[in-house]
């Protein structure tokens, strides 16, 4: 259990704190004014970055990252943004967009392979690979 809850824990925390932030109300997202497009939507990129980083990391217990897990990973970072889009279409001043779950996946598959890359780095440096 613990080794589960070691690999797949950062994923499930990431869509907690990713659904409550989906649950506040429109009129409750603070405006950040000339930059409120930079801030929702880089927080959009960066939440899927980490839950995509996530989601690979809860699937790779070998020292190599297969095509297909980095693949299963990407698309359930696009089935997420896809429920979390409908998830919003319920909260009040809230609405989906398909530019949201564009920019999510793309998040989601930087965050595959930044932690592709950094694997890679750090196992050929300690000599592991």
């Amino acid at each position: 259990m613990q080794r589960w809850l070691f690999r797949w824990g950062p994923a499930i925390l990431l869509m907690g704190l990713i659904f409550i932030a989906s649950s506040t109300a429109g009129s409750d997202i603070p405006d950040f004014g000339i930059m409120n497009f930079v801030f929702l939507k880089g927080g959009h990129l960066v939440g899927y970055a980490l839950l995509g980083a996530a989601y690979l990391h809860g699937m790779i217990w070998q020292r190599t990252i297969s095509r297909s897990r980095a693949w299963t990973a990407g698309i359930l970072v696009v089935l997420y943004a896809i429920s979390d889009e409908w998830h919003q279409s319920f909260i009040p001043g809230r609405h989906p967009a398909l530019t949201d779950i564009c920019i999510d996946t793309a998040g989601g598959f930087l965050g595959i392979s930044c932690l592709h890359y950094v694997r890679k780095r750090f196992l050929s440096v300690v000599g592991r690979d």
